[in-house]
């Protein structure tokens, strides 16, 4: 089967293994989470070769570059002739769990913060977390 010219976004994410089911790739164009070119795109929207395409996923956002359109969702290996991943390295550095804030405060064994610990972390780390503001619904 030769490929298309063009694919709806959910196919595409799918097929290109950035969303584990189509189900979740829909999901996230309908709560606004993918852009095609700065667009904000529902499922059905096609993609084409050249486009750029940023998909949030918490704590990163992704970003990449249509490079050609399966016709089937394609195994691990293949991925790098469809797509270019042009994520800039400040968001790639967010899933480092030294990026964490905060993983290694509190000893191993030293129990559950008392309620003045537990404010002060919070003060510290500020009222929301960079992660809490992502689901908006």
């Amino acid at each position: 089967m030769e490929p298309a010219d063009e694919k709806r976004i959910d196919k595409w994410l799918w097929s290109v293994r950035v969303f584990k089911t189509r189900s979740l790739a829909a999901d996230a164009c309908k709560k606004g989470r993918v852009t095609i070119n700065d667009t904000q795109v529902k499922p059905a929207k096609d993609v084409r070769i050249g486009d750029t395409v940023t998909v949030r996923k918490p704590p990163v956002v992704y970003t990449f570059k249509v490079l050609g359109i399966p016709s089937n969702r394609v195994g691990a290996k293949l991925i790098a002739t469809y797509l270019e991943n042009i994520t800039p390295q400040s968001e790639l550095d967010k899933l480092n769990p030294d990026f964490m804030a905060f993983s290694g405060i509190r000893e191993r064994g030293a129990g559950r913060p008392t309620k003045k610990e537990r404010r002060t972390l919070d003060e510290i780390k500020g009222a929301s977390s960079f992660i809490d503001d992502w689901d908006e619904d």
